[in-house]
């Protein structure tokens, strides 16, 4: 009966078709595009708007901390755990109250998402690949993406790498305007990942020329026309 009022609950809010699409996308069919983004670490971050935040503590993420997950992001303290100990580079910003409230990892030897997507990610000598990369909704829009960003970059520079690598889903449109704000490039790739009745997984990569983010890049505004009097 719970599962029925929840389904009533989302047709109601959602719409009908929207729900269907989406339990399609779950349960039978799922194509996620995956598109290849870069940026030279030693190249500043353009000018932002973005909103202040208050005082954060910056911490690397290891295994005997992982436990500040769990007010946020508490389905996925293990896996915070797992990555710690297996090497990767994580930080985090805490809150006053040691709460975790946005993270990112780094990876410079090639990444096998074994957590979400279920495929390889190689990097080449002088990259890095960046995953997980979160914040709480609280400080969606606050320059914290822009400040962990740099706060990466920093240590992945020690590190001897140049380059950051990352992939995001054409479907995550915040995901893909940060991105662009930040003044990613595109590598002119795409990897497909195919999901079938929820057990059987297909992965292909494409390669395109041109762009693929036109659709979320604003339109530019017309100058200012002068006349002579």
């Amino acid at each position: 009966m719970n599962a029925l009022q929840t389904l009533r609950d989302r047709i109601q809010k959602k719409g009908l078709r929207a729900v269907l699409k989406q339990l399609c996308r779950r349960y039978v069919f799922a194509h996620t595009r995956l598109v290849w983004l870069e940026h030279d670490i030693r190249t500043p971050l353009p000018p932002h708007n973005l909103k202040p935040y208050p005082p954060m503590r910056l911490e690397f993420i290891t295994v005997s901390n992982a436990d500040a997950f769990a007010r946020h992001f508490g389905d996925r303290v293990e896996t915070m755990r797992e990555l710690a100990a297996e090497g990767y580079t994580g930080l985090m910003y805490l809150d006053d109250q040691g709460d975790s409230v946005g993270f990112a990892w780094a990876s410079t030897r090639d990444y096998f998402d074994r957590h979400f997507y279920r495929c390889n990610f190689p990097i080449k000598p002088g990259e890095y690949f960046q995953f997980g990369g979160e914040a709480i909704r609280q400080y969606w829009g606050t320059s914290i993406s822009a400040d962990m960003q740099l706060e990466v970059w920093k240590v992945m520079a020690d590190q001897g790498c140049s380059t950051m690598v990352d992939v995001c889903d054409l479907q995550n449109i915040q995901a893909i305007k940060m991105h662009i704000r930040m003044g990613f490039q595109e590598r002119g790739q795409i990897t497909h990942l195919y999901r079938l009745f929820g057990l059987w997984r297909f992965l292909r990569n494409t390669s395109y020329a041109g762009t693929a983010l036109d659709a979320f890049r604003k339109p530019a505004q017309p100058a200012a026309s002068t006349s002579a009097a």
